[in-house]
């Protein structure tokens, strides 16, 4: 890709937008259309285009392969740890209204949702970031040691 000059300025100038709307949609979820998956996938597809444009060894360094892996587990333990925090609160799991007592119904909803959403929007992204390493680097030796 590199004698294509006009498509990489267009990915630099491109990138920050797409990144912007993936936290827009994952900001806004709670509020109308859109959430954690959604979210997740443009910011995927936001780092995806850069490895496509510039080359999987330079996103590679970007976001190692074990950071993706970090991160598709830290979703995973923000979504429960919501879930297990209403519990311990005095709710049944992933019960919103128990987060907030005092205002139950508006509060707890979303903070509830907002986390629960932050937590699939991070796991969605890092899995599908995943996907593409393991699809677009099948050619390339990867050690042990960057897993």
């Amino acid at each position: 890709m590199t004698p294509h000059l006009v498509l990489r300025v267009v990915t630099k100038t491109l990138l920050s937008p797409i990144i912007l709307f993936a936290f827009y949609v994952q900001f806004h979820g709670d509020f109308g259309p859109g959430g954690g998956f959604q979210a997740g996938v443009i910011f995927a597809v936001a780092i995806i285009l850069y490895g496509l444009v510039f080359g999987l060894d330079l996103v590679m360094r970007i976001f190692t392969p074990r950071v993706v892996q970090i991160f598709m587990a830290l979703g995973v333990v923000i979504y429960a740890g919501v879930g297990y925090v209403t519990m311990y609160m005095g709710g049944v799991f992933l019960d919103y209204d128990a987060l907030v007592p005092h205002d139950t119904h508006h509060a707890g909803q979303h903070y509830g949702i907002l986390f629960v959403e932050m937590g699939v929007g991070i796991t969605v992204a890092a899995v599908m970031i995943g996907i593409f390493y393991s699809f677009a680097g099948r050619n390339i030796e990867i050690s042990d040691e960057d897993w």
